[in-house]
């Protein structure tokens, strides 16, 4: 279609049409049995690891989060968290007085499951398809009028369309291949990180010029302090990370959390980085965090004879000119180098900074690319289109072998840990 000589190039058709085909949809519509198992297979993990400590565990649980409640207290913060805590505390000392040690251990994995069960409720969001759909239609019109008036510099061009959203948004790289990879298996996205709205423009770019399904993603809790903001992410997929939790208990729900979604084919992202870069330079180190999680979720498949289900990982790039949080960014940098030659200043995340960073977005002529790199297995091995690993040699391997100890699928973290980054880092 033409406007003016402009072509109106329009969205690639999805893979999946029908959203209740989406994984992310499944995922959630099933939220009640989800977070029942990652409870489960949290308190069975923690109970192999603290089985001899596990009064210790929740004590300096309920300590770090007691410290956490008065000295960084959130607006989003539930408000029975002090008496959640206190309560905990009281049950854990009335359990230790218990004279039977059998007794005392069997509270004190009643109140590990309540923390457990606390954390994973917090955690895991809500996928609605309403709520999606009229997230992409709002954008949709949203960076169209935007981008249309920001270019002509006047107000009154809100209400045409000259210009297409493919000048300013634009996908590149292996997009073919990872489509067809998308209907063979689960994709997790490693992009790097400048911006809080990295996860939302990443989104809706492969939305809408690669055609995949829904990604699910992690938001740090402070974005919900924000009640429109918290509103569409909580509806979007999006799972809650509170930077501030560092205890074991809630580290290991993050984990299985994420290892249980990838097993179940849900399409993440995840930020290899760590955390958005303060000097605007791309990262030369890699945390994997969650990332290693990929791996496990590959064994598990392994492990119940589910040899053709296979988790890929597509290397991101994602670049723009104007950065949302530049000026608060660069201060902290600055302030981390120079120390107390320069001054402490505050993080916005308003309605009003999200506008003037998408019209300085627009109006400059600078477009917001993702790149996607070439797909690979969890062991940093590249994948044909059929989504065989290859070696160095483009020959086909036998992925499964990584995880092998004398003919038995056996945990290996390390190997593929390294393996990975190493990989990954040529990027």
């Amino acid at each position: 279609m033409k406007i003016r000589n402009k072509t109106i190039i329009k969205p690639v058709s999805p893979i999946y049409p029908d959203l209740k085909d989406w994984p992310i949809y499944k995922l959630h519509q099933d939220r009640k049995n989800f977070v029942d198992e990652i409870e489960e297979r949290t308190f069975q993990k923690l109970m192999e690891s603290h089985s001899e400590d596990l009064f210790a565990l929740i004590a300096k649980t309920i300590y770090k989060e007691r410290i956490r409640i008065k000295h960084e207290p959130w607006k989003v913060d539930p408000s029975d968290d002090n008496a959640f805590w206190k309560n905990t505390k009281k049950n854990l000392l009335q359990a230790s007085s218990k004279t039977s040690e059998q007794e005392a251990k069997a509270n004190n994995e009643i109140i590990l499951r309540s923390i457990i069960r606390r954390y994973a409720e917090e955690i895991v969001g809500h996928f609605e398809i309403k709520t999606f759909r009229f997230a992409q239609r709002f954008l949709t019109f949203f960076f169209k009028r935007l981008l249309n008036t920001a270019a002509n510099r006047r107000l009154k061009r809100i209400i045409n369309s000259d210009h297409s959203l493919s000048e300013r948004l634009v996908a590149q790289g292996n997009i073919e291949h990872i489509r067809g990879l998308a209907k063979k298996g689960t994709l997790v996205m490693v992009p790097n990180h400048f911006s809080n709205l990295d996860s939302i423009l990443i989104g809706y770019v492969l939305d809408q010029a690669v055609g995949l399904p829904s990604f699910s993603y992690g938001a740090g809790l402070n974005l919900f302090n924000n009640g429109a903001v918290a509103y569409f992410m909580n509806r979007l997929g999006a799972y809650r990370l509170d930077r501030r939790k560092k205890n074991s208990i809630y580290l290991e729900v993050l984990k299985v959390m994420s290892t249980i979604a990838i097993e179940r084919g849900t399409n993440t992202l995840f930020f290899p980085g760590g955390t958005r870069s303060r000097s605007g330079a791309m990262e030369d180190k890699l945390k994997l965090g969650l990332l290693g999680t990929v791996i496990e979720a590959q064994r598990t498949h392994y492990q119940a004879g589910d040899t053709d289900k296979k988790i890929f990982i597509v290397p991101v790039v994602l670049g723009y000119h104007n950065v949302l949080e530049a000026r608060f960014l660069i201060h902290q940098y600055l302030r981390r180098t120079g120390k107390e030659m320069y001054f402490k200043t505050k993080e916005r995340f308003s309605i009003r900074e999200i506008l003037t960073f998408a019209w300085k977005i627009f109006s400059n002529g600078s477009a917001i690319t993702v790149s996607l790199g070439k797909p690979l297995d969890v062991m940093g091995n590249f994948v044909d289109k059929e989504g065989n690993s290859l070696d160095h040699h483009n020959k086909s391997i036998d992925l499964s072998a990584y995880f092998k100890r004398e003919d038995v699928i056996e945990e290996d973290k390390h190997l593929g840990n390294v393996q990975l980054t190493e990989v990954m880092s040529m990027y």
